[in-house]
């Protein structure tokens, strides 16, 4: 580079950085102005994370695929709980599993796509029942 690009980029360097500094600034006063004695926001405190901890939801949480075994378990504990109480609604096996109909709602799909349990009816009305070849 030539002297002239040298100077050029370390003029351009520190506007850069004073920009960034009346920013920080700007959004420190903001902050200060929002948070202070007299506000709504007053009693709030912010608090950063440790760095050390992860970030995002934890494991086990919303947004989390389930492992196949999970699903196989929720499967036979479904097709188990209908072979002993044919024609339940889904609410009813829920309650008797302790489980939620979200819970439940991709190893059914799974179960009636193998033909394992049929469904009967409609929306909230629909009942199980286990398919012929489930009871062999």
């Amino acid at each position: 580079m030539s002297t002239l690009q040298l100077e050029m980029h370390r003029v351009m360097q520190v506007f850069v950085e004073q920009i960034a500094r009346i920013a920080q600034r700007a959004a420190i006063e903001s902050l200060q102005a929002a948070f202070a004695p007299g506000t709504p926001h007053s009693k709030v405190r912010i608090v950063a994370l440790p760095s050390g901890l992860p970030r995002g939801r934890p494991r086990g949480h919303h947004g989390e695929k389930r492992s196949a075994d999970d699903i196989a378990a929720a499967s036979s504990r479904f097709v188990a709980f209908v072979r002993q109480n044919p024609g339940l609604r889904i609410e009813q096996i829920n309650k008797g599993l302790g489980t939620t109909t979200k819970d439940l709602a991709l190893p059914v799909r799974k179960l009636i796509a193998d033909g394992v349990i049929r469904p009967k009816g409609q929306k909230r009305a629909t009942t199980y029942f286990t398919s012929e070849s489930a009871r062999n």
